[in-house]
């Protein structure tokens, strides 16, 4: 790779009056952004506390699966899942559209992430909070919202702010199965104007600006849980 100087001009980097007159175009992206990373964090958040229940089970018939789920979800790219589900599953005779596979995709990879750290959350709850709960008379779901559960989600809120974060940034790969998400909208200008360097830069600052408002969010979630201290 060669660096031509002559040929290097910086107001060629960004150019604000183009950013400017299509930027309700690319944000006009973000309503379906936060669609998928709401459905899919809600897919990830269910499925991931069933499987850490499963994976704390001291049967074997429910922390094998689980086990086996985890591995195989870590280990395999979204963008492999979302070619599987879209376009895979067309072999079989099952047609999603591409929203729902986007959505599932996202749910099915981020509930093997999300399970492990509630596992770790519960797991680094002393013995003794159960048995206070015994002692006063409180039934297992009782024990568990009252006692467990808010001690838990004080320690998984960080991590669980970076798998949303996470999540949010990821939704881009949905482009390439047709979603009209912020990227692909980003994708359509600059293939339209011929500045991906501008248009690329608004959308990396809109992404930063989303997560800015989760970490916010999250910011506040622990604050709140830290009386739990």
């Amino acid at each position: 790779m060669k660096f031509d100087p002559s040929k290097f001009d910086p107001a060629n980097i960004f150019d604000f009056q183009l950013a400017w007159d299509y930027l309700p175009f690319i944000l006009g992206g973000i309503p379906m952004t936060l669609l998928i990373t709401l459905i899919g964090m809600s897919i990830g958040l269910i499925l991931g506390l069933i499987l850490a229940a499963a994976r704390n089970s001291k049967n074997w018939m429910f922390r094998l699966p689980a086990r086996l789920y985890i591995s195989i979800m870590r280990g395999t790219p979204v963008l492999v899942l979302l070619f599987i589900l879209y376009f895979g599953l067309l072999m079989l005779g099952i047609e999603l559209t591409a929203i729902v596979a986007a959505c599932l995709g996202f749910g099915l990879a981020s509930a093997a992430f999300i399970a492990e750290i509630n596992r770790a959350a519960f797991n680094s709850i002393d013995a003794g909070q159960w048995e206070a709960g015994r002692a006063l008379n409180l039934s297992y779901i009782q024990t568990m919202r009252k006692i467990i559960l808010p001690q838990a989600i004080r320690v998984a809120l960080p991590p669980l702010g970076n798998v949303i974060i996470d999540m949010l940034k990821a939704t881009s790969l949905a482009a390439v199965i047709t979603i009209p998400e912020l990227f692909q909208k980003a994708q359509m200008v600059a293939g339209r104007t011929f500045d991906s360097m501008t248009v690329y830069i608004l959308a990396g600052l809109i992404y930063w600006s989303l997560c800015l408002l989760i970490s916010f969010a999250q910011e506040r979630l622990e604050k709140r849980y830290s009386k739990f201290l």
